[in-house]
């Protein structure tokens, strides 16, 4: 459904995108996962179509570059920075709906489901909304929108508690039928719907998880580290993971949310040379 063959960009002489390989089937609910600067925002704009690239990106055969318009006609896009439009919400959400031939009323009533009042918003430059009030509506024009694939940038930044809830059902009513690809610097909001973790680093996919349905990223994993010599990296890495040190810093212990434990794994193998014990454990009663 959606390939990266050898995409690389670079920005300023500085390689953000580092010769991507993927391939995105449908069905497939990924986390996408890593720090600022990891290169997820550029790869979802090359995945749109907004930048050029090295390499080449497919979506269900179509090049985003030269067939921009109808690549995007099949994705629920919500981005991290809502664009400064001066269009009135009313007229923004009936282009929206015109451009993939879905119903003004599908995204109406998701606006509503996330608590936005349609009727009191509607005439009011989508520029003048708050931070939450945007981010709802472009969610609302996302998800309202007759489309297969949704990619999401930090989608639930500006959102208030309930309005989270909310969103997060929105898409766990989609897991049958939807190809999801989520930016979020939160995994455990998006554990229970997700079946797959990418994590990148400095342009690189550098943890590709596959989570079978059956597994359970909730809870915590009690985790026992031994070394062979202390060393102040993996000691400032795992403090700030909140882990504890006995025996002169030679040993460890802590715990890590289900839903961040590939990326624990991930960051503890750098330190795979001084390494010499490592256990998780499930922890099934403790929900903290």
């Amino acid at each position: 459904m959606i390939q990266f063959n050898h995409v690389s960009k670079t920005f300023k002489g500085i390689r953000v995108l580092d010769n991507i390989e993927l391939n995105i089937q449908l069905g497939e609910r990924i986390a996408l996962v890593g720090s600022n600067g990891a290169g997820k925002t550029t790869l979802i704009r090359c995945l749109l179509g907004e930048y050029t690239y090295g390499g080449e990106v497919m979506v269900n055969g179509l090049k985003p570059r030269r067939e921009r318009s109808k690549v995007l006609q099949k994705i629920g896009f919500v981005p991290q920075l809502p664009p400064p439009l001066k269009m009135p919400v009313g007229q923004l959400v009936g282009f929206a709906a015109s451009l993939c031939n879905s119903e003004r009323k599908r995204m109406v009533d998701v606006a509503a489901r996330l608590g936005l009042d349609f009727g009191k918003i509607a005439h009011l430059p989508f520029v003048k909304l708050s931070g939450g009030m945007k981010q709802k509506l472009l969610i609302a024009i996302a998800m309202g929108r007759d489309t297969s694939i949704l990619v999401m940038d930090e989608p639930a930044a500006n959102l208030d508690p309930d309005a989270r809830h909310i969103f997060f059902e929105l898409l766990a009513e989609r897991l049958e039928n939807t190809t999801m690809l989520i930016s979020s610097h939160r995994l455990d909001e998006v554990a229970a719907l997700v079946n797959r973790v990418l994590e990148m680093d400095r342009g690189k996919v550098v943890l590709d998880d596959r989570v079978a349905e059956d597994v359970s990223l909730s809870g915590k994993l009690a985790c026992r580290l031994k070394l062979r010599r202390s060393e102040e990296a993996i000691a400032k890495a795992l403090l700030g993971w909140n882990f504890t040190a006995t025996n002169d810093g030679l040993e460890w212990q802590g715990k890590v949310a289900g839903p961040d434990r590939l990326r624990f794994l991930g960051m503890i193998s750098r330190y795979v040379g001084i390494l010499t014990a490592i256990s998780l454990d499930e922890n099934q009663g403790d929900g903290q």
